[in-house]
């Protein structure tokens, strides 16, 4: 692995710094002063301005390889998704943010040429949202064989009845699509080739949102996780992603990328909070010294940067044995940053928060925020304990004969 970033990454990494410092911090309390005031579902004007910009620079779709995006690689891309982790909401700025990176890979990959047109265009131009509907509330979608959401095809039409929560990206106005995975075939004896993906648009009859869900009372406006009930909603066949059957297949050909982004962005989450921490430190005293010169302190901050440093080459290893050998082929590697980077970020982020007091978990930071993203990543994409379950089965296979 080459530890120098190449001269393209690079480039663009100093160009998204810059529009960072310019733009995106300085708006930080201008974003959550819109939220609040009538853009709870609604993508915020100061976002909408920022993408126009960072699209006109030419910062945008920087995730996606190949003819749709710019063209990186993981390894590439790594840096640039660090530092737009840096700000919660940045990453929508450069049309890079989550759910619609994944469903954006799962078009490029498995879409026919009209699903392409009707919704990969709009969502690589940064027209409309996107949203994915997995997990339900009903079942442990831990373990995805177990999902009851039912698909099951009436001449042209798909009709589809089932429960799903935590549907990311569902409450924005401007979320046009939820890709739908649920059971075509239960009785098949492979519980692997049960369950298919399907796109939905979210005006379709039936499609009916239950409520918000929030995590830590954080609601994650404007984007929004909310309970949908799918109450014989029907699509045209023609929505059936890849083939009835293939939604194992598209799901890890999706989570694989979408899990190593969420560590990239994490990676940042825990350096800006780290760096937070140090000013805070320098800035504050406490029994006559400035914090910084307690020890305790100064032991957080030191155990923070090599706890930081740990999880971005384990991280940065991983991107490069995607490029090298393929999101398969890397899957322990994936696993094992998935592990490791968010419990990382949750400790990081929480050293952070007590040396700042009250503050820390006020709105006057980004840390409460960051926090709450951090821990909920020990669940989303995975729990901790399916990543260790079979990162542990691989490694007995590999190395207990």
């Amino acid at each position: 692995m080459d530890f120098q970033h190449s001269e393209r990454a690079a480039e663009l990494q100093a160009r998204i710094q810059d529009f960072m410092e310019q733009h995106v911090y300085p708006a930080e309390h201008l974003y959550a002063e819109q939220v609040r005031s009538g853009y709870q579902n609604r993508t915020p004007p100061i976002v909408e301005e920022l993408k126009a910009r960072a699209r006109a620079q030419g910062l945008w779709n920087l995730f996606l390889p190949g003819e749709h995006g710019a063209g990186l690689t993981n390894l590439e891309y790594a840096p640039l998704a660090e530092t737009m982790g840096r700000v919660g909401w940045a990453s929508e700025v450069f049309n890079c943010s989550a759910p619609d990176t994944g469903n954006m890979e799962i078009l490029a990959l498995y879409g026919t040429d009209q699903q392409k047109e009707d919704w990969l265009e709009p969502l690589l131009n940064g027209e409309i949202r996107s949203a994915f509907s997995m997990t339900e509330p009903d079942v442990a979608s831990s373990d995805a064989t177990n999902i009851q959401c039912r698909i099951h095809r009436e001449g042209d039409e798909y009709v589809i009845n089932g429960r799903k929560w935590y549907t990311s990206g569902a409450m924005n106005e401007d979320c046009r699509l939820l890709i739908v995975m649920g059971k075509t075939d239960p009785d098949n004896p492979d519980r692997h080739r049960q369950q298919s993906m399907i796109l939905v648009p979210r005006d379709t009859p039936g499609v009916r949102i239950v409520r918000d869900m929030t995590t830590f009372g954080y609601d994650d406006a404007p984007v929004g996780h909310p309970e949908i009930v799918y109450e014989d909603v029907r699509v045209p066949a023609e929505n059936m992603l890849l083939g009835e059957g293939r939604g194992f297949e598209i799901a890890q050909g999706r989570l694989g990328p979408g899990r190593i982004h969420h560590c990239m962005r994490l990676v940042g989450c825990a350096q800006r909070a780290l760096e937070l921490m140090c000013r805070r430190a320098e800035s504050r005293e406490a029994f006559g010294r400035r914090l910084g010169e307690h020890g305790s302190v100064r032991e957080d901050i030191a155990r923070s940067f090599c706890e930081i440093e740990q999880a971005r080459l384990l991280t940065l290893r991983a991107a490069d044995d995607m490029d090298r050998n393929g999101n398969k082929s890397a899957r322990d590697m994936i696993a094992a940053a998935k592990i490791a980077v968010p419990a990382m970020a949750c400790q990081v982020i929480d050293r952070a928060i007590q040396i700042h007091g009250g503050a820390g978990v006020s709105q006057d930071t980004f840390l409460a925020n960051a926090y709450v993203y951090a821990r909920f990543m020990r669940i989303g994409d995975g729990p901790d304990q399916v990543h260790m379950a079979t990162l542990g089965r691989h490694l007995l296979k590999r190395y207990g004969h």
